[in-house]
């Protein structure tokens, strides 16, 4: 059973968090009351995963997330915001942060999320070595209007991202998740042609894409995902077949927004984790580009 470890120097917090996960039959839960804390427990329990707070007495959030990924690579750690802290929580996923939930909205988004980051995790161990074998790779999926099938396919993706060298596993996981929110902008916002600047909540946007996505010419479109893969690069180029996606249309004040409505939240999280991300109205392509670690630091190893 995964094992996840929670963070929070307010007991109530502590207490609602892992409410929240308990419901979750196969998770077991660990606490701690700070950053510092934590990674005494990190030490000696290893667990699957972090979800902490930012702001915390002796170690906050974010000096936590730099400490585990000097320290603790392969252990992800997803970040808990309060109103006002989009900003740091935006920081945090540029050190290396795999996601990050509102407080406000814990109930609705944090098992969402741990549940999305362990899918993510779950690739098949035994095929590791094989992966880390693969020179190069040219592939591409086309998905009908079938949102289903991007789950999976991230989980393929993750596989094969093996072969590039990032340094550690949590690297590899954040990549997976990016081409996944990738995949969802060019569903929602290319081939469902949802505005960028609506002002819908997640219940509402989950309505409006579900009737959009069962109408024409919706049902007749299909996204496309070509990737390529070596030692060097990852290059993700994903293809859609409706609107442009015009990001200057995107909310001024977008991470403050993207805390209340987590449909934004895949724009400030692929650019916080991809080297070079490009939108291509025109073409009507999302590009996403990932480079080895070895062109940064030769020292570091394959994850």
């Amino acid at each position: 059973m995964p094992n996840v470890l929670i963070v929070d120097d307010s007991g109530i917090d502590r207490a609602l968090a892992g409410g929240l996960l308990e419901r979750e039959e196969d998770i077991i839960l660990s606490f701690a009351t700070n950053g510092r804390e934590a990674l005494d427990q990190i030490s000696s329990t290893r667990p699957d995963l972090v979800v902490s707070d930012l702001q915390m007495p002796e170690m906050n959030g974010l000096e936590l997330v730099a400490a585990l990924r000097e320290e603790h690579p392969s252990v992800p750690v997803i970040i808990m915001t309060a109103l006002g802290s989009e900003k740091i929580a935006a920081e945090a996923l540029k050190i290396g942060a795999s996601g990050y939930v509102p407080k406000a909205s814990l109930s609705s988004h944090l098992p969402q999320a741990v549940r999305r980051l362990f899918d993510a995790s779950s690739a098949d161990r035994l095929h590791s070595r094989l992966f880390h074998s693969l020179q190069d790779l040219d592939c591409r999926f086309r998905l009908q209007n079938d949102p289903e099938l991007i789950s999976p396919l991230v989980d393929r993706i993750q596989e094969v991202l093996r072969c590039l060298p990032l340094g550690d596993e949590a690297e590899r996981v954040r990549v997976a998740v990016a081409v996944g929110h990738g995949l969802w902008i060019a569903h929602h916002h290319g081939n469902l042609e949802l505005a960028l600047n609506g002002h819908w909540t997640d219940s509402e946007f989950q309505e409006v894409a579900i009737q959009q996505r069962m109408e024409s010419p919706a049902t007749e479109r299909s996204i496309e995902l070509h990737t390529v893969i070596n030692r060097e690069q990852a290059t993700f180029t994903i293809s859609h077949e409706g609107a442009g996606i015009d990001v200057s249309r995107l909310p001024p004040d977008l991470e403050s927004q993207a805390a209340d409505r987590s449909w934004l939240s895949g724009f400030v999280m692929i650019p916080a984790i991809m080297d070079e991300v490009s939108y291509a109205p025109a073409e009507k392509k999302i590009i996403l580009v990932k480079q080895a670690v070895q062109a940064r630091d030769d020292d570091l190893e394959f994850s």
